[in-house]
């Protein structure tokens, strides 16, 4: 079975385009849109993003809507624990291929990692 992990250096959810992702409305709340909507840099990656390591710099303040976790994911899309695994992997895929590419090395690097 598939087991979702974040993939180091590969940074797609950094991409935070709002054109790409507009329901942002629906799950964030007004203060977490703000923020989110601050954070959007250049090209729509994150200001906090650093490209040349492909690494967060606030990984571990990071904002609640950065984080895969089950209560974070069931508070913000009704996600139940048990089905976030599948979920995430099919997050993850979907944002890959829209910033790399259906045949990137980091859909490889992440699909090898998940083990699909």
């Amino acid at each position: 079975m598939a087991t979702w992990q974040c993939v180091k250096q590969c940074g797609a959810c950094c991409h935070l385009d709002p054109a790409d992702r507009p329901d942002l409305y629906e799950y964030l709340s007004p203060e977490e849109l703000e923020l989110y909507l601050s954070m959007v840099g250049d090209g729509g990656w994150c200001v906090n993003f650093d490209k040349d390591s492909r690494e967060c710099r606030i990984y571990p303040n990071r904002p609640r809507f950065c984080r895969v976790e089950p209560e974070v994911f069931q508070d913000m899309y009704g996600i139940e624990p048990e089905e976030l695994n599948d979920f995430a992997i099919e997050c993850c895929r979907q944002q890959i291929e829209g910033v790399y590419g259906d045949r990137s090395l980091e859909m490889l690097r992440f699909d090898k990692a998940v083990g699909i």
